[in-house]
């Protein structure tokens, strides 16, 4: 289901000039907008029936998994990062000792946190955090990609560290997924959150979990949708849960799910493999005319005094986080837009 170029793809989008700021959100594909549209002009004549709303959800989880390499039936749904991350840490064992980038985004920190003096918690640097596994660490959880910064973890070390202790791995993919290849069945969990990258409206998020993890995630939020049939599931016991992921999904929100199955499935379309090429390219680019080597993300973060004033004279959106400069560049993103913000920031 891939092969659509990237330029072909790009006439589905209608940014303005100078969009680099992905990592904060994704902007819609035509058919995610229409969509979207049409459910919501469905809901205000209530001439429509709700049930095809809730089956864009299934939908988009079965393109997430074909996006990350693992069956839909290891893929949950949910809202956010935190509040599926909360379920895993919640579930933890009692004395469970977890490690984290001290500079991880609280999304995949405070569910964690919350939890002491229950489980223990350890912050390190980044950079150390393959070498600091040891066995002490009951669960590795950090991010795929660092939000603030672009950096990519080196899973191959981190994940080789953590099977000699037999720690859990649990990755947040949501700098990562769509743009960056992600082999999710490589980790214990694996967390996202589908606004940025995936071009999908606030709200939606995937949890992937290995059979044998899920086993020990208690599914405190569970409701009708987590039921083995759902619209069996609206009333009165007893207890009768999915056997599967979507055990621990929560209801879903259908709009947001509208908007995501059509995003998550052009980027499937397009091949993460372009899209990787296309978007490092572009920040390499970028790189490159400011005078610094190339690297190996799609997010370029820079210590430039006044940096954000001057692109946005210029009509350049971007980010500061942590006091640096963050441009990010995806799908959408031309030559000229990075251009653009080369000569903001050298003239």
């Amino acid at each position: 289901m891939t092969g659509m170029e990237i330029a072909k793809a790009r006439t589905l989008f209608d940014p303005a000039p100078g969009w680099l700021d992905t990592a904060t959100y994704g902007l819609p594909p035509l058919p995610a907008w229409q969509a979207l549209q049409d459910a919501l002009g469905t809901w205000r004549t209530g001439r429509g029936y709700w049930r095809p709303w809730g089956e864009e959800t299934i939908r988009a989880g079965e393109a997430f998994a074909r996006l990350v390499g693992v069956p839909a039936s290891d893929v949950s749904t949910g809202a956010q990062v935190s509040q599926l991350l909360g379920l895993v840490a919640a579930s933890l064992p009692d004395g469970a000792r977890v490690l984290v980038p001290e500079e991880e985004f609280t999304s995949n920190l405070f569910p964690w946190l919350i939890q002491q003096p229950r489980i223990s918690v350890r912050t390190v640097p980044a950079k150390r955090l393959a070498d600091s596994i040891d066995a002490w660490t009951d669960v590795v959880a950090f991010s795929l990609v660092q939000s603030a910064s672009g950096v990519v973890a080196d899973l191959d070390a981190i994940v080789a560290a953590a099977a000699e202790v037999r720690a859990t791995t649990v990755v947040d993919a949501t700098q990562a997924c769509g743009w960056l290849p992600v082999e999710a069945a490589r980790v214990d969990a694996l967390v996202c959150g589908a606004y940025k990258w995936l071009l999908s409206p606030r709200g939606t998020a995937f949890l992937v979990t290995t059979p044998q993890l899920r086993e020990r995630i208690v599914p405190a939020q569970a409701g009708w949708w987590a039921g083995e049939d759902p619209h069996s599931s609206y009333y009165g016991p007893p207890l009768r849960l999915a056997s599967d992921a979507r055990r621990l999904d929560i209801s879903p929100a259908w709009f947001n799910w509208v908007g995501t199955a059509p995003a998550l499935e052009l980027i499937e379309q397009v091949g993460i493999d372009a899209i990787h090429a296309h978007d490092v390219g572009l920040a390499n680019r970028f790189r490159a005319g400011l005078g610094l080597p190339p690297g190996n993300s799609a997010i370029v973060s820079l210590d430039i005094p006044g940096a954000e004033e001057r692109l946005a004279a210029s009509g350049v959106r971007a980010a500061v986080r942590g006091g640096r400069l963050r441009a990010s560049f995806h799908l959408y993103t031309t030559e000229s837009d990075v251009d653009l913000a080369v000569d903001a920031l050298v003239g």
